[in-house]
């Protein structure tokens, strides 16, 4: 087979870049996005045919005709799959029956970066790419390691210092050159940019090459499939540097151009934490660019993001959809992990609980009502993350019915 794609475009001046070439930014240091033939893919496909005439490539690279790899012989497979749908009960959210958590943690590496990553090295692979470099804060560089060793791809993974432990050593063990760096995700992208030519390293940070958003958009092609053509009224996801968020609007957009999608688009919400919320900031000041947010810290490495080069198509995304941006308390992110896992047996990792936050907070704000079809992100198996550690202990020759209560 060969892709549809027609040409590449700068996000900011809609000018046109010559596919087949290897590219970070536009002229203008603005992400690129990957734009298609429509009116060949509707030719070629009814959208019954686009979800079934790939069905045996694994998960999400059945949607070929909207992804930019030349051949199915570039799929990395290492166990891919359309991620389940989990209808959660709580008491938090006891008047509404209706909340779904697109659960990603079920991916390879544990986290929903598989999919951007699998895209990029994917067209690292067609291109002749040697080395790929990467900040993160942590599922990202695992995901990239992966993929990358399996394409016989050199990987170079920069993390802060307070990464999680087990997202570094997962980096390490699947074959990057994991470094820790004294500094914040976007210092680490610097020091990239910075030796990225004189080191040899293809910069693969989010939205600098036009791949991951690739993958990413597979979320909201899977949303679409599994709400039967149909999509919820709101989307939450936990927003560092949006890739996802970006992907998803991206792809509802390809879809009604392809004439397959009729419903109303879902009202999109980029949750941060109240300890580093850049867009949340820019949202409320009716910005189109976010400032740079000093001294970023929270629980949820994921959403650490003092800058997001795609800050400005992240607020388009929101503001078309008449969303918004909601920042939540570090507490609040803990309280609605802790009793999602205990009254649902479902463990949400930081940032997939912050959602679960943002969806409470924008209840009380009447952004939504109690009614409404919604679907919270959770974007990494919470098993990644540090848990709550249990003291409790028992004397097996000195036991009584105390020690059970």
């Amino acid at each position: 087979m060969s892709n549809y794609v027609t040409h590449l475009e700068c996000s900011y001046s809609q000018k046109k870049y010559v596919k087949n070439k290897v590219y970070n930014l536009s002229d203008l240091s603005k992400p690129l996005l990957v734009r298609y033939d429509f009116k060949k893919i509707s030719s070629d496909y009814s959208y019954s045919d686009f979800v079934n005439r790939h069905a045996d490539c694994p998960g999400f690279w059945k949607y070929l005709p909207l992804l930019p790899i030349n051949s199915s012989k570039s799929i990395i497979d290492l166990g891919e799959l359309i991620t389940p749908l989990i209808k959660i009960n709580v008491s938090k959210f006891s008047k509404n029956s209706e909340i779904f958590v697109k659960d990603e943690g079920r991916l390879p590496t544990g986290s929903f970066k598989a999919r951007g990553l699998a895209l990029a090295v994917a067209k690292a692979k067609e291109f002749g790419i040697q080395k790929m470099a990467i900040p993160t804060n942590g599922n990202a560089g695992a995901a990239l390691a992966a993929y990358a060793s399996k394409a016989n791809i050199e990987s170079i993974v920069l993390c802060p210092e307070d990464t999680p432990t087990i997202n570094i050593n997962e980096a390490a063990l699947q074959g990057a050159n994991t470094i820790i760096v004294n500094g914040l995700i976007n210092e680490c992208g610097k020091i990239i940019g910075d030796l990225k030519d004189k080191m040899g390293w293809f910069d693969v940070s989010t939205l600098k090459e036009p791949y991951r958003i690739e993958g990413k958009k597979t979320m909201g092609l899977e949303l679409f499939e599994q709400f039967n053509q149909n999509l919820p009224d709101a989307i939450f996801y936990p927003t560092g540097g949006g890739t996802g968020l970006i992907g998803m609007w991206k792809a509802f957009q390809e879809l009604r151009e392809l004439g397959w999608l009729n419903c109303k688009l879902p009202k999109m919400f980029a949750v941060q934490s109240e300890t580093c919320a850049p867009i949340v900031k820019a949202f409320e000041n009716n910005q189109r660019h976010a400032e740079l947010w000093e001294n970023a810290s929270t629980i949820a490495s994921g959403i650490r993001v003092p800058a997001a080069i795609g800050d400005f198509l992240i607020l388009d995304a929101i503001r078309e959809s008449e969303g918004s941006a909601i920042a939540v308390s570090e507490e609040s992110i803990i309280d609605c992990r802790d009793e999602i896992a205990n009254e649902t047996g479902l463990l949400m990792c930081p940032e997939g609980a912050a959602t679960a936050a943002g969806y409470i907070k924008a209840l009380s704000k009447n952004l939504i009502n109690e009614n409404d079809q919604v679907v919270l992100f959770n974007c990494a198996s919470g098993l990644k993350y540090p848990m709550p550690k249990i003291t409790k202990k028992i004397d097996k020759n000195n036991l009584s019915n105390k020690d059970f209560s």
